[in-house]
């Protein structure tokens, strides 16, 4: 089992930022891939972003957010972020994080990933 825990969410002004944290206890972190999801209420999870196993490992990022979002890890510190600029209404949802086992390339769908956290609240307004 991996327990992940985010935080970091809150209430920010359109163009602000924001940086989310997810905290992972358990199995080995430092195997999984880890991912960000967001979802809104009576809509589907969506991509956010992804990171390969190792710290400095290598990313894959929705077109919404690219160039304004970063993806990054420590595995000394079992953390994953997320460091979202340029923030937009657009992106209030609920962003989860997530582990799973293998190529953060191709790890684009919630089903590529074997645990979650419980999510963290964005607001951006406008």
């Amino acid at each position: 089992q991996v327990q992940l825990v985010e935080s970091g969410g809150g209430l920010v002004q359109a163009g602000g930022s924001l940086r989310l944290s997810c905290a992972a206890s358990g199995r080995t972190f430092s195997n999984y891939a880890m991912g960000w999801f967001r979802q809104a209420p009576g809509n589907e999870r969506e991509f956010v972003a992804t990171v390969n196993w190792w710290s400095g490992g290598s990313t894959n990022y929705a077109e919404s957010v690219k160039g304004r979002f970063t993806i990054s890890r420590d595995n000394g510190k079992n953390t994953v972020y997320l460091q979202m600029n340029s923030l937009k209404p657009e992106d209030t949802d609920v962003y989860y994080c997530a582990a799973g086992l293998g190529a953060a390339a191709k790890m684009t769908e919630p089903y590529d990933y074997e645990y979650w956290g419980q999510g963290t609240q964005v607001t951006v307004s406008s």
